[in-house]
C-alpha cells in the first residue's frame, strides 16, 4: 500500500535499480528497512544484473531517515533493536553485495539516508542534497550508520557531521569529505551521469568487479556484529523520556 512505502526493482540493460518510497519524505520504517535490504540482496543474487542504482521517488527529500511515527511507538528493548537492526541489514547488503552499488541523491537525506549514501560504490549527488546527522538531537545518535558515514568521510569529518546535530552540510561540503563522488546542478545533468557509468559498468567484467568490491570493503568483516551492537545501543536510548519528548514536540510543530 502506498501510505506504506515500496521497495521496487527494475532490470533494463543488465543494470537493476532499486527505488525505495514513502509519502513522508521517503522515511524508512522497519519493514520497508528490511525489503530494501532483502531486494539488495537479490539484486547481488540475479546474474541478469551487472551493476545496481539505488534511489528514491520524487523531487524532495532523499531519503528523511527514521520514521518517527515507528520510534516513538517502540515502547521495550527488543523492539527497538529490532527496528535499528533494520538499518544494519541495509548496510550489510550494500557491503556484502557482490555488484557495485550506484546511489543517486536528488535531495535532501538525514539520518539513515546518509548512512545509504555513504555505503555507496560511488554517489551521485545534486546540488540540493544536503545531509544531517539529526540522532543526537533526538537523544540516540547515529550508532547504525556510523561506520559507514566514518568509513567514507573519516573520523573528523563523521564527529563533525555527528556532533552538530541541529545543522545541514551542503553537497559541496559531502563531496570535499569524499561522501558524494560527483554533484550537479540539476536532476538531469545527473541522470545522464548515472547513464553513462552504469552502462559502462554493466559491459565490464563481473569477476573483476566483484573482485574490486572485496577490495574496497576490505576491514569491515566484522560488521555483521558491529552493527548489532550498535543497534542495541539505540535500541536502549530510544527508550528514553528525551527521545519521546523530542518526537513529541517535533510533531506538534
Amino acid at each position: 500500500m502506498a501510505q506504506n512505502g515500496s521497495v521496487n526493482l527494475s532490470v533494463e540493460n543488465n543494470i537493476g535499480t532499486i527505488e525505495f518510497y514513502h509519502p513522508k519524505g521517503n522515511s524508512l520504517p522497519g519493514a520497508l528497512l528490511r525489503k530494501l535490504a532483502e531486494t539488495i540482496t537479490s539484486a547481488g543474487n540475479n546474474d541478469d544484473i551487472k551493476v545496481i542504482i539505488i534511489k528514491s521517488r520524487g523531487d524532495g527529500a532523499f531519503c528523511a531517515g527514521a520514521s518517527f511515527d515507528e520510534l516513538i511507538a517502540i515502547e521495550d528493548y527488543d523492539t527497538g533493536k529490532h527496528f535499528f537492526m533494520g538499518f544494519a541489514l541495509v548496510l550489510n547488503a550494500m557491503r556484502s553485495c557482490t555488484k557495485l552499488i550506484i546511489v543517486r541523491v536528488h535531495g535532501k537525506t538525514v539520518g539513515g539516508g546518509v548512512g545509504i549514501a555513504s555505503a555507496g560504490d560511488y554517489t551521485f549527488a545534486s546540488r540540493d542534497a544536503a545531509i544531517k546527522l539529526s540522532e543526537l538531537a533526538l537523544g540516540i545518535g547515529p550508532f547504525v550508520v556510523g561506520p559507514a558515514v566514518e568509513r567514507k568521510i573519516g573520523t573528523s569529518a563523521f564527529a563533525a557531521l555527528s556532533t552538530d546535530a541541529a545543522s545541514w552540510y551542503g553537497a559541496d561540503w559531502a563531496q570535499q569529505k569524499n561522501m558524494f563522488n560527483n554533484v550537479f546542478e540539476s536532476t538531469g545533468e545527473m541522470d545522464e551521469a548515472i547513464a553513462e557509468l552504469s552502462g559502462q559498468l554493466a559491459k565490464s567484467s563481473p569477476e573483476a568487479m566483484k573482485e574490486l568490491k572485496k577490495v574496497f570493503w576490505k576491514g569491515t568483516e566484522d560488521w555483521n556484529r558491529l552493527l548489532e551492537q550498535r543497534a542495541e545501543i539505540s535500541g536502549r536510548l530510544v527508550l528514553s523520556d528525551f527521545t519521546k519528548n523530542f518526537i513529541r514536540k517535533f510533531k506538534n510543530k
